[in-house]
């Protein structure tokens, strides 16, 4: 991968991992499964306007719509806003990485080798470790955000097998049309568990000074953490295998823990550090399969133009691996 490659590769691990405490800020204005619905609902409406749908089978596109973008993000905010510290929740969620290893082995047939058990074992050790430390710090109420985002985890492999059989002629369609399927579904949940009272308190307090930082929050999920740095990480999908690019999405919650440990003063134990460490060797094991022949090296380095946004409706669908999906 050449040097430029790999800066912009850092960059979005950056942008990905300062989502979340950006997602904190919001979540003190909006009630989660409202937040939600907001952040896809900017998203969907100028997609349905201005870009085709992918040539993709409807059931996979909202397999990995609700997958992807129902179940991980109402599990993962419902968490934060129980109580799960920032810095932690962009580590647990890594769990999607094992979770769609065992998914893709029980449902779609893919091959469970040696070296990815392994992986799954190190990383389910590594995050049980953080279930009961969390217990034993705080009981049951500390336990149950760890649950949740496990959950949205899982929610994640759904989407992430979804997006395998999808198949989409442009995976950078498919992944602004994923956008389209949460509103709905987020909004009604929404009117059932966060109440219309919540909601209208969310919204008629908007013009305070207090609501700016959660509005600074919601337009960096919406304009940074999903669309440039989703973007930027499908082109180096398209260029890469994915095997050299997903890699760098380990970062992600070093970045997150590094910037709630700064931003919001979430200090992290020592255990958990050392937990951390233990979940990302697992999912690095589990999710990075073997170096390439000499000959796929060199077929994957030969110099194609960098893809700008007309182009990438034009690009080859590349097959997602565990962890080449957009994170949140």
């Amino acid at each position: 991968m050449p040097g430029r490659d790999r800066l912009l590769a850092l960059l979005v691990a950056v942008l990905w991992g300062l989502n979340f405490p950006a997602i904190h800020l919001s979540l003190a204005q909006f009630p989660p499964f409202f937040l939600v619905a907001l952040r896809f609902s900017l998203i969907a409406v100028p997609v349905v306007v201005l870009v085709p749908r992918p040539v993709v089978p409807w059931r996979w596109l909202l397999g990995y719509g609700i997958g992807f973008g129902v179940l991980q993000f109402a599990f993962l905010y419902l968490a934060m806003d129980v109580g799960m510290p920032t810095g932690l929740a962009s580590l647990v969620l890594q769990s999607s990485a094992p979770f769609t290893v065992l998914l893709g082995a029980v449902l779609l047939g893919e091959r469970l080798t040696a070296r990815r058990t392994v992986g799954i074992g190190i990383a389910v050790l590594g995050l049980g470790g953080i279930a009961l430390q969390r217990a034993d710090v705080g009981g049951r109420a500390m336990l149950v955000p760890v649950l949740l985002t496990l959950l949205g985890g899982f929610g994640w492999a759904v989407g992430n097998l979804c997006n395998r059989k999808a198949a989409a002629d442009s995976p950078w369609r498919l992944v602004l049309w994923m956008a389209v399927i949460p509103p709905v579904p987020m909004l009604a949940l929404s009117l059932v568990v966060d109440g219309p009272a919540a909601i209208g308190r969310s919204l008629r307090t908007l013009g305070s000074p207090a609501a700016v930082p959660a509005l600074g929050g919601l337009l960096y999920t919406v304009l940074i953490a999903t669309l440039a740095g989703s973007g930027i990480w499908t082109a180096l999908m398209a260029r890469h295998p994915s095997g050299t690019v997903a890699p760098f999405s380990m970062l992600v919650p070093v970045v997150g823990i590094a910037a709630s440990w700064l931003v919001l003063h979430e200090r992290p134990t020592s255990g958990e550090l050392v937990l951390g460490v233990v979940v990302l060797g697992g999912v690095l094991v589990a999710g990075v399969g073997p170096r390439r022949g000499a000959g796929e090296v060199s077929r994957w380095r030969r110099p194609t133009p960098w893809p700008v946004l007309p182009r990438l409706r034009r690009a080859r669908s590349v097959p997602a691996r565990p962890s080449s999906s957009p994170t949140p």
